[in-house]
């Protein structure tokens, strides 16, 4: 047999250089239409910079610059590499990456797919061979479609640089620790205030005493469980429950529930908070957590609807413990400056995620993780991120216990509030609960909206639609009237849906005759709740609202979800 002399690569590709956006990622597919899996990583606004930076170690603001258009990465990317690593090495996974449209945002930009091996092994996508459209606009999704739902997969995507480009080098990164002095010390500096302790040992006594305890989340995207694969079991609020329900005794009196919804304030927040975690008065919580730290941004009370919300929470008959917990964006961003006041005020425990992981990101040498460790992308951590954040409120119970109870606690709920409580009484209103307290003419607002933002509650892999009562105007289907409604309150907040959809139309709302503000699903583009002030006022008294739809042939649908309301 003739020896076979292995020869060196004459390939030139081999020595692109390059720069990873999504290194060994874990991904749980969830069930699309057709029951089979697929799994989301969004990366516009900024997110694929962002990945960029803290996973590739891209500093080079020319080259982040032109990742912002679709024009800009083809110019920068050669080609792309993706491979997909899955328990069974012998299937295939489709992987897309969708650019989004100026005018048809999902239909109207090209899309680089690769069908990929399960084995880890690496496909390129050539920028030559993609059918670029018109439309293009930015960079917008990537999608991996398996061939059933609720399979982990591992992916790693890099962008291999077109000639006259350079890569920095890429971070190798050691193994975090959980169990050593150095990540303790690190949990430490997430204590913000340990506040009074009574309620917090007041509910471990309960719990241990063998009574029903219910231990209630309410936030936005993180406490929904983004990052974390599988979401259900992974997320923060799952690992602080069960590291909670240890330390309680463990027993099965110890309930869970879950109230996260991505890309919303605490001025949606506190809409909700009967419906998702009172459950319409069937749960009452013993220890509830608040995260709203990086979502406050669009709260437009800059804090009162947080404020308000949290002595909804104390006020309650349960007497429940309240924790704070500020999380962080891969910028370093948070509102705690904005918010902890309010923790401060009613001297309620909280714990920042900030405070115990930004210090040590900038530490060579002491640094116990990266960002692209922490990070699953620009806004959400990964499984150990979220491991982070649950071992931060852990740290507040058992320091708590250790203390023992304070003999007691007076929120001091009479006297003046930190930021404000304009909203600590208000009401959700929509087709289906307290449409006692208004009086509707639907006008074209006669269908139901049932293309909602979804989210998993509770343990649930499966979705349940935010706000499903809702009153739709379809210009396609003959509505032209406008939704009018007559209301006694002194404060008055719509939720309208957020659609990046072609057919979805703008609308003003008039109070009493006057313009108050356009309604523009397209400010946020994409499909979720959002909550807008229309009526603001010291006194209650009676008010006539008109939601009018613009008139387009194209963009002719509109959703109010409901209303939150201030009698």
């Amino acid at each position: 047999m003739e020896m076979q002399i292995a020869k060196a690569p004459t390939d030139p590709e081999k020595n692109r250089p390059y720069f990873y956006i999504i290194k060994d990622k874990e991904l749980f597919t969830q069930s699309d239409e057709e029951g089979k899996g697929v799994s989301f990583l969004y990366q516009s606004d900024g997110r694929l910079i962002s990945s960029a930076t803290f996973t590739g170690n891209v500093t080079d603001e020319h080259i982040l610059k032109l990742m912002e258009t679709v024009d800009g990465f083809k110019k920068l990317v050669h080609s792309v590499g993706v491979s997909v690593e899955m328990e069974d090495k012998d299937k295939q996974a489709e992987f897309v990456f969708q650019m989004y449209g100026k005018k048809d945002l999902y239909g109207g930009g090209a899309n680089l797919i690769a069908n990929v091996n399960t084995n880890s092994q690496e496909e390129r996508i050539y920028l030559n061979d993609i059918a670029w459209t018109d439309d293009d606009d930015v960079p917008g999704q990537i999608r991996i479609h398996t061939d059933a739902p609720e399979e982990k997969a591992f992916l790693s995507v890099r962008f291999f640089l077109n000639d006259g480009f350079e890569a920095p080098p890429q971070l190798e990164e050691k193994p975090v620790d959980t169990a050593s002095p150095e990540y303790k010390e690190m949990i430490d500096r997430s204590l913000v205030n340990l506040g009074n302790t009574k309620r917090l040992v007041d509910v471990v006594n309960k719990a241990k005493a063998g009574e029903d305890v219910n231990i209630c989340y309410i936030g936005g995207s993180i406490t929904q469980g983004a990052g974390a694969t599988p979401i259900n079991e992974e997320c923060y609020a799952r690992k602080s429950f069960l590291g909670f329900k240890k330390l309680m005794g463990n027993g099965d009196n110890i309930h869970y529930v879950k109230a996260g919804v991505g890309g919303t304030p605490s001025e949606l927040g506190m809409i909700r908070f009967d419906r998702d975690v009172l459950r319409d008065g069937t749960v009452e919580p013993d220890l509830l957590v608040v995260e709203f730290a990086v979502n406050d941004e669009g709260d437009e009370t800059k804090g009162n609807c947080f404020e308000s919300l949290v002595r909804r929470a104390l006020k309650l008959p349960s007497k429940p413990a309240v924790m704070l917990m500020f999380s962080v964006f891969a910028d370093d961003y948070n509102l705690q400056d904005r918010l902890s006041p309010v923790g401060f005020r009613y001297d309620l425990p909280m714990a920042s995620v900030k405070d115990a992981v930004v210090p040590q990101f900038y530490d060579r040498d002491k640094r116990i993780l990266t960002k692209h460790q922490y990070f699953y992308d620009m806004f959400h951590p990964t499984n150990l991120g979220h491991t982070i954040m649950a071992d931060c409120l852990i740290n507040i119970m058992e320091k708590a216990i250790e203390k023992g109870a304070d003999e007691s606690y007076d929120p001091r709920l009479s006297e003046a509030p930190a930021i404000g409580n304009t909203f600590d009484d208000v009401i959700l209103v929509d087709k289906k609960d307290d449409t006692n307290l208004v009086s509707v003419q639907p006008g074209g607002f006669v269908y139901t909206d049932d293309v909602l933002q979804s989210v998993e509650m509770d343990m649930d892999l499966k979705l349940s639609p935010e706000f499903p009562y809702n009153w739709m105007y379809d210009g396609a289907k003959g509505s032209s009237e406008p939704f009018e409604m007559d209301v006694e309150c002194k404060a008055l907040v719509i939720v309208m849906k957020d659609s990046g959809e072609v057919d979805a139309a703008t609308a003003k709302v008039y109070v009493d005759g006057k313009f108050v503000r356009d309604l523009d699903p397209y400010v946020n583009r994409w499909c979720h709740c959002n909550p807008l002030i229309v009526i603001n006022e010291k006194e209650t008294a009676k008010h006539h609202v008109r939601v009018e739809v613009d008139k387009d042939d194209v963009r002719n649908k509109f959703t109010i979800l409901g209303f939150g309301l201030v009698k």
